[in-house]
């Protein structure tokens, strides 16, 4: 059956727009005129009028780390102050008096939103919830928890504890106050019991739901370490008999997390490289995560932060580290994808991205640096050189525009979130959200690209980084796509490929670039078949 999609506004990827495209099967075999398309065509659907474009591809996320905030307390809704983060966190006790696995959770606060307090929630604060149970709230950026005084005696927690390399168990007046950073906070996920195989499916299937009703069709996510007694091998399978029942709606790249060779090299030996699988989900590049995030200061810099002259954010893994694990990646035929937000960070992952591609020259290697946020000229020059892809977040810029500068001075505010520059210097550079740091909102993510101001407006910063709204769309469509290696797969309304594509109720290249975000998508299609819409 050829169905013919006609009197549509249809971003192929290329200008001008296209009039409509034809579907056979699971993929595109034509775009062009409504003329051309009715004449090929079987069956016809008239768009009237409406937008379309190539699937939205998150091209860094946590899939299943989004899935389990959506039954946490949504904290992430109650964080205009801490008074009312707590109330939030009570009403979920009271109507879930067994929390998760007997654990009171909750993502998604930002003590720089809070109004009554200047400060991250402590164990004191949290103790108001409850003191006969445990209680864990997540930051928004996923790199700072904090937890109540049951929690820490479960933990077996004291002032005696050492330290993690790569986190902070944080003290106050010499004892802990229930903040934990970065690496520390693995103390309190390994005392999270683990979900079954059949929970995390529900897990899954709950959060392509979601991302579909984004218009989100591809997803590049990182699962393997959000529940840390559960083993690689069930994510995969989860995913995969999801898959052989239908019901997998969107096609996962997975980036896979590990923290040292001998877990890598099992993986590995197990048969996993990049690009392992199937169409709907296979095996992506190594992931790791290098340092912290700005907003908790853990972000790791090369210089104090402006704001806090007495740290400069925590750096997760040594060069040591860096250098054996990218080395082992590369030597092995696998991409990797690293985590960098401060710049410090970035130093020590370019060092080691450089001496693993002396060691094993690759062409076409891939490698690339999630978020790459605080960065100095020196460094979009050598990302470039290096010929790395670039794995940006622009919806980023609602919040972090408003601490920038503060956190890391003028200077290095000056070059930072510099993805136009990167664009011209010839490096690729894919969007994303990062979800559930932030939702998987990929309109609100090309409007600040875009616009390079909050969502709500504002005074923009470094507006000459801006993307036009034709990069925008690529960078979250056929950018995304080159990111796994499928940009003869996917990506573009083009005969030949999957026939992802979603359906808006407006033009982008028509609206105010400020009005981006109230585009609504009416209708998800993956492989030509409707998974969200009327």
């Amino acid at each position: 059956m050829k169905t013919a999609y006609f009197n549509g506004k249809v971003y192929t990827g290329d200008l001008p727009l296209a009039e409509a495209f034809v579907v056979e099967n699971d993929k595109f075999i034509f775009a062009g005129t409504t003329e051309k398309a009715r004449k090929l065509a079987d069956t016809e659907i008239d768009l009237e009028g409406k937008f379309v474009c190539a699937g939205f591809n998150d091209s860094h996320m946590h899939l299943l780390n989004y899935s389990y905030s959506l039954i946490m307390a949504p904290v992430n809704m109650h964080t205009g102050s801490l008074e009312d983060m707590i109330n939030c966190l009570k009403e979920y006790h009271a109507e879930n008096p067994n929390g998760i696995n007997g654990w009171i959770l909750g993502r998604g606060w930002n003590q720089d939103y809070f109004a009554d307090v200047s400060r991250m929630p402590n164990r004191w604060d949290l103790d108001n919830v409850t003191t006969e149970m445990p209680v864990c709230a997540v930051r928004c950026c996923g790199h700072a928890l904090s937890v109540n005084s049951k929690a820490l005696e479960i933990l077996g927690i004291t002032a005696e504890t050492p330290q993690v390399p790569g986190g902070e168990i944080v003290m106050e007046n010499g004892e802990p106050n229930g903040v934990f950073l970065d690496n520390a906070m693995d103390m309190v996920y390994t005392a999270i019991p683990a979900p079954t195989k059949e929970d995390v499916k529900n897990m899954i299937r709950a959060a392509c739901k979601a991302l579909n009703s984004y218009g989100v069709t591809s997803s590049q996510s990182d699962d393997y370490c959000v529940f840390r007694n559960l083993p690689w091998q069930t994510v995969n399978e989860a995913y995969t008999e999801l898959e052989n029942t239908g019901e997998l709606t969107v096609r996962v790249y997975e980036q896979a997390n590990f923290t040292n060779v001998k877990g890598l090299s099992d993986f590995v030996d197990a048969g996993n490289i990049t690009g392992k699988g199937s169409d709907n989900f296979k095996i992506g590049p190594l992931k790791m995560l290098g340092d912290g995030a700005l907003g908790a200061h853990t972000a790791f810099l090369s210089r104090p932060y402006a704001d806090a002259p007495e740290t400069c954010g925590i750096p997760v893994f040594t060069q040591k580290t860096f250098d054996e694990m990218i080395s082992f990646a590369n030597k092995n035929n696998m991409q990797c994808a690293i985590h960098a937000i401060g710049d410090g960070c970035l130093d020590r992952v370019l060092a080691a991205v450089e001496k693993a591609l002396d060691e094993k020259p690759r062409a076409n290697h891939r490698h690339g640096i999630v978020h790459c946020q605080i960065t100095r000229p020196d460094q979009l020059e050598k990302i470039a050189a290096l010929k790395l892809h670039v794995y940006a977040q622009s919806i980023f810029l609602d919040y972090d525009i408003q601490i920038v500068e503060s956190r890391v001075g003028k200077e290095l505010a000056d070059t930072s979130y510099s993805w136009k520059t990167l664009l011209s210097r010839g490096a690729t550079v894919s969007n994303g959200t990062d979800c559930p740091v932030e939702l998987p909102f990929a309109l609100g993510g090309i409007q600040c690209a875009v616009t390079r101001r909050t969502l709500k407006g504002g005074e923009a910063y470094l507006p000459q980084e801006a993307f036009t709204v034709k990069e925008a769309l690529d960078s979250y469509t056929a950018s995304g796509a080159y990111a796994s290696f499928e940009e003869n797969e996917k990506g573009r309304i083009e005969a030949g490929m999957v026939a992802d594509f979603v359906v808006l109720s407006q033009n982008p290249f028509e609206v105010s670039p400020d009005r981006i975000s109230e585009i609504q998508v009416l209708e998800t299609f993956m492989g030509g078949n409707k998974v969200f819409g009327a």
